[in-house]
């Protein structure tokens, strides 16, 4: 298309997506990230972060879905929920439909992804001016060491590039000596673990799932299509309590009955189901990952 605007995001050094332009409503940086607010022709408007999309208007539901619901339901009453990250205001949204949470307290560091996600992510209007979420402008980290226990961590942060803001919240001595002093008995944590696909799992996801096998008893890992994202992307569910396992499709679509009163638009008890099979070549990944993120060597050991 002679003369069209794309903005570019940058996958890897081979591998480019280029997101048709209608206009481009922020650009700015801010003490952590270059921020950018895009209106474009296929997700309509998308949040950027140092270039790489995190959420598309047209299908964040579908993300956001799999990475809070799964932790809500399979908790048998679940009232308080810390979140770390989750800036734009969806993951807050989707928490906050659960009629029996009374608490949300959400910790993201950037001030101005909060700001501009007010302004552009309108699905989320009504979610800021609930009374049971409380939003702190702060570290994650340095936020939960304030707080009390909570029934769900949801960790819905940018993956955890070695040097990055983010790394020190996917090693194992943060869920080991903070993060799970801050559950209450029989809590769950709740983690996005990146890419998911067969080729792509052994970059993060793997690695995050065997990281957290170190500090839990029972770790579920799951799967699905994010379309904007290009890719399957993963979650680890990680159960305090040993005795948890996966839900049934049947015991899944129940309890989304009892507790919300209402259907999602993508997740019910088949997709939850689906989501757990992974395919073989990831299963065989997780098998073999060895690889467990730590602080001691600042990368992968």
């Amino acid at each position: 298309m002679s003369g069209a605007d794309w903005f570019v995001e940058k996958i890897n050094e081979s591998c480019q997506v280029k997101f048709l332009v209608n206009q481009r409503l922020a650009e700015t940086e801010s003490s952590y990230q270059q921020i950018d607010f895009v209106d474009t022709a296929s997700f309509g408007v998308v949040l950027f972060l140092d270039g790489v999309a995190q959420s598309c208007e047209k299908d964040e539901f579908i993300y956001h879905e799999l990475l809070c619901h799964p932790a809500l339901l399979h908790h048998p009453n679940p009232r308080s929920v810390f979140i770390m990250g989750g800036g734009e205001g969806s993951t807050a949204r989707e928490i906050l439909k659960h009629r029996g949470v009374e608490r949300v307290v959400m910790s993201d560091i950037d001030e101005k992804v909060i700001e501009l996600s007010k302004k552009f992510f309108t699905a989320n209007k009504n979610s800021w001016k609930d009374k049971r979420l409380r939003i702190e402008v702060a570290d994650a980290k340095l936020q939960l060491k304030k707080e009390g226990r909570f029934d769900l961590i949801i960790s819905d942060l940018a993956d955890p590039v070695v040097g990055g803001p983010c790394y020190e919240l996917y090693t194992k001595e943060f869920y080991q000596s903070i993060l799970r002093d801050h559950l209450n008995p029989g809590g769950i944590l709740l983690v996005q673990s990146s890419a998911a696909g067969a080729f792509t799992c052994q970059d993060l996801f793997t690695p995050i799932h065997n990281t957290l096998c170190q500090v839990f008893p029972r770790v579920v890992p799951y799967a699905d299509l994010v379309p904007s994202f290009s890719d399957k992307w993963g979650w680890n569910l990680c159960f305090s309590d040993a005795s948890m396992d996966a839900l049934s499709a049947e015991e899944f679509d129940q309890r989304v009955q009892r507790r919300l009163g209402d259907e999602l638009r993508y997740l019910d008890g088949v997709v939850w189901q689906n989501a757990n099979m992974l395919d073989k070549l990831t299963r065989k990944a997780i098998e073999e990952e060895e690889h467990v993120l730590s602080l001691q060597r600042g990368a992968n050991v």
